[in-house]
C-alpha cells in the first residue's frame, strides 16, 4: 500500500501478528520432481487455501543461526512412494518448526511463501518511494544508507539520515503501514502525532518529526548507535538482520540487579506517565528500549495510536484477564523483566517453575504477572508494582512529578479509540476460547478417538478379568450403612475412572463435573485443570463440600452416568441396582458385591 494510497472501501488491515499453520494434505509428481500442496490456515478463522510449493524458498531462513530439520534428499528413487511419504513427513515436521518459532514466523519469507496473495508487495520499493517523495519537499535530509531487515515488522522499514545543516548528527527515519487496530480518525491521529513531537520528557524517546496519511506514517527521532536494550542483551551489533541478531544469540546474558532495579524502575514510570495522560501503549518489549546515560527510554510510543499489533498479540489473546491495553503493559513488562533477568524471553506463558533464579526478588515480581495464577486472576498495576521491594527504593535522577497534558478533545478521542482495541481483543479471545472447545469436540469425534477408546475398553476388560480370577470367596459385607474407605475400594472402580478421565475428560466434567473434578486434577492435571478452572469455577471450588456431604450420592452419580461407557464390562448385572434410585444407599453393598466377583 503506498504512501499516499486510500485503502479501498470495506478492506480490513491485516494483522500480521496472527500467526499461519501449515498443513501437507497431498503431494504431485511433475515431471522429474515432487510438490506439495500445503494448506494454510490464519488463526483460528475456518478459511484456508492452498499453495503448491516445493518448500526450497525456506533455505533463506538459515541465517537465523538455528538447526532447522529439512528431510534430506535423494538423487536415486526419489519417486518412490514410500520415500515421498516419509519425506513428507519430515517438511511438516519442518513447516512445524518454522510456524510456531516466534520470529521465523514473522519474518516475510514465511509469510510470503505461506500467503503470498497477501504479501507479494515490495515493502522496501514501496518505503523508498515515499521516502524519496518526502525528501523531495524537505530538501534539508539526506538518506545515507537503508538499515535492512534490522527490525520484524513487515511493513516497517528503517533508514539512517542526516541532516545537511548538522552533518555529523544521524537520526532514524522509519516508514509503516498503518494497522488494523487504528481507531482515531485521520485528524484526531495528526493530533495525537503533533502532541508526541512536543513532548520532552526523560523516560520517552523523542520523536523529531511525523507525518502521516490515510494509509501509512513517516517518522524521524535521534539514532542510537549502541543499539537497544535487547542488543545489549545478546551483545550483538545493532544494523544486522533481526533473524541473525535474535535467533540464536550466543553471548546473550542478563543484567546485574543493580541494572534490572534501576531500568526497571524507569520504564515503569514511563508507563505511568503514558497511562496518567490516557495514552495506551501496548509495544513494551526490549527492542523498544534504549539506554541514554543510564536512563531507559521508551520507543515506538506511537505505534498504539497507528493502529500496529502488538508483538505479544498471540500470547495474550490466549488470556482473557489480560483485556485492557494496562494489562497488556504489565503483560509485557514482565516478559521485559524476565529477558533482563535471564538473558532470553521466556518460551512460553503462564510461567510458573524458575530455573536458577539469581534474584529471590525479582522472582517474586515475575510470578505477580507472569504466574498461571496472575494470568488467570489479573495483572498487578504499574503503581502497585513500583511499590514491590525490587523497585521501591531505586533513587531516580529526575524526581520532579511528570506530566502529559492532553487537550480535552484528544483525550476523548484516545479514550474512544482505546475502548475499541480493547473490544476487539476480546473478542477475538472469546473466538479463541470457542475454536479450542470445538477442537476439542471434534477430537473426541474422530474416528482414531473412537479407535483408541475401543482398545483402551478391552484393556480394562482383560484387566479385570485377570484382578477378578483370583478371587476365592466372597468377602463377608458389614452390616453398618457407611461406606468403606478409600483404600478399600475394588479395582473395578478405580479402573473404570481412571478409564474415564483419560479417555474423555471434556464429557466426564460435563456430565458428572463433581466426581471427575474432585480425581481429575490430581491424575489428569495437564488435560483436566484448564477445563475445571474455565468451564466449572463455581463446582471446582465447591466439589470438596460435595464430597464430604454426600459421598455416596456423589459417586453413584458418576458410576449411573459418567461410566456408562465401561460400567459395564465391570458391573455386569449390577448394573441395574446402580442405576436405581436406591444406589446411594446401597453403594457399600454393590461394592462388596463387585469385590466377590
Amino acid at each position: 500500500m503506498s504512501f499516499l494510497e486510500k485503502p479501498a472501501p470495506g478492506r480490513l488491515l491485516l494483522d500480521d501478528t496472527v500467526p499461519l499453520t501449515a498443513v501437507i494434505e497431498a503431494s504431485q509428481n511433475l515431471q522429474s520432481h515432487t510438490e506439495y500442496i500445503v494448506r494454510v490456515q490464519r488463526g483460528v478463522s475456518s478459511e484456508n487455501s492452498c499453495v503448491n510449493s516445493s518448500l526450497y524458498i525456506f533455505l533463506s531462513l538459515q541465517v537465523c543461526g538455528i538447526s532447522l530439520p529439512l528431510p534430506p534428499k535423494k538423487l536415486i528413487g526419489n519417486m518412490d512412494r514410500e520415500f515421498i511419504a516419509e519425506r513428507q513427513r519430515g517438511l511438516q515436521a519442518f513447516l512445524d518448526s518454522i510456524t510456531q518459532h516466534p520470529l521465523l514466523s514473522c519474518s516475510l519469507t514465511v509469510k510470503k511463501f505461506l500467503d503470498p496473495n497477501n504479501y507479494s508487495a515490495n515493502y522496501t520499493e514501496i518505503a523508498l518511494q515515499q521516502v524519496s517523495m518526502f525528501f523531495r519537499s524537505d530538501l534539508k535530509w539526506e538518506v545515507l544508507e537503508p538499515l535492512k531487515d534490522i527490525g520484524w515488522r513487515i511493513r516497517k522499514k528503517y533508514f539512517l539520515i542526516k541532516n545537511k545543516e548538522q552533518p555529523k548528527e544521524m537520526y532514524l527515519l522509519s516508514w509503516v503501514d498503518l494497522g488494523p487496530d487504528k481507531f482515531l480518525s485521520d485528524k484526531d491521529l495528526q493530533s495525537a502525532m503533533k502532541l508526541l513531537t512536543s513532548l520532552s520528557t526523560p523516560y520517552l524517546c523523542p520523536l523529531l518529526f511525523s507525518s502521516t496519511s490515510e494509509s501509512s506514517a513517516l517518522l524521524i527521532r535521534p539514532f542510537t548507535e549502541k543499539g537497544s536494550l535487547r542488543d545489549h542483551i545478546c551483545k550483538v551489533k545493532p544494523r544486522e538482520s533481526y533473524l541473525k541478531k535474535y535467533c540464536n544469540p550466543k553471548k546473550s546474558q542478563g543484567l546485574e540487579l543493580q541494572h534490572i532495579k534501576l531500568y526497571g524502575r524507569q520504564i515503569l514510570e514511563g508507563l505511568k506517565l503514558l497511562h496518567d495522560g490516557g495514552l495506551f501503549y501496548g509495544h513494551l518489549h526490549a527492542s523498544n528500549i534504549i539506554v541514554d546515560d543510564g536512563v531507559c527510554r521508551l520507543m515506538d510510543v506511537e505505534n498504539g495510536m497507528l493502529g500496529v499489533p502488538s508483538a505479544l498479540r498471540p500470547a495474550f489473546t490466549q488470556l482473557r484477564k489480560i483485556n485492557t491495553t494496562e494489562s497488556i503493559d504489565i503483560f509485557c513488562f514482565g516478559h521485559l523483566l524476565y529477558e533482563m533477568t535471564y538473558g532470553r524471553p521466556p518460551d512460553s506463558v503462564p510461567v510458573d517453575q524458575y530455573a536458577d533464579v539469581p534474584y529471590t526478588a525479582v522472582a517474586s515480581v515475575l510470578q505477580s504477572i507472569l504466574s498461571s495464577e496472575a494470568c488467570k486472576s489479573g495483572m498487578p498495576t504499574v503503581l502497585e508494582l513500583i511499590k514491590t521491594p525490587l523497585f521501591s527504593d531505586v533513587q531516580l535522577q529526575h524526581s520532579e512529578k511528570l506530566q502529559i497534558k492532553v487537550p480535552s478533545r484528544l483525550k476523548e478521542a484516545l479514550k474512544s479509540a482505546k475502548e475499541s482495541l480493547e473490544k476487539r481483543l476480546q473478542e477475538e479471545q472469546r473466538l479463541h476460547q470457542h475454536r479450542r472447545l470445538t477442537r476439542a469436540q471434534s477430537h473426541h469425534g474422530s474416528e482414531e478417538e473412537r479407535k483408541r477408546r475401543k482398545i483402551l475398553a478391552r484393556k480394562v476388560e482383560s484387566l479385570y478379568l485377570s484382578s477378578g480370577s483370583g478371587a476365592s470367596s466372597p468377602p463377608t459385607c458389614p452390616s453398618s450403612p457407611t461406606p468403606p474407605s478409600t483404600t478399600g475400594r475394588p479395582v473395578c472402580l478405580s479402573v473404570c475412572l481412571s478409564v474415564c478421565l483419560s479417555v474423555c475428560p471434556p464429557i466426564c466434567l460435563s456430565m458428572c463435573p463433581p466426581i471427575c473434578l474432585s480425581v481429575c486434577p490430581s491424575s489428569h492435571l495437564s488435560v483436566c485443570l484448564p477445563l475445571c478452572l474455565s468451564v466449572f469455577p463455581s463446582i471446582y471450588l465447591s466439589v470438596c463440600v460435595c464430597l464430604s456431604v454426600f459421598p455416596s450420592l456423589c459417586l453413584s452419580v458418576c458410576l449411573s452416568v459418567c461410566l456408562s461407557v465401561c460400567l459395564s464390562l465391570c458391573l455386569g448385572k449390577y448394573w441395574t441396582d446402580c442405576a436405581a434410585p436406591s444406589c446411594g444407599e446401597n453403594l457399600q453393598g454393590l461394592w462388596c458385591a463387585v469385590s466377590a466377583r
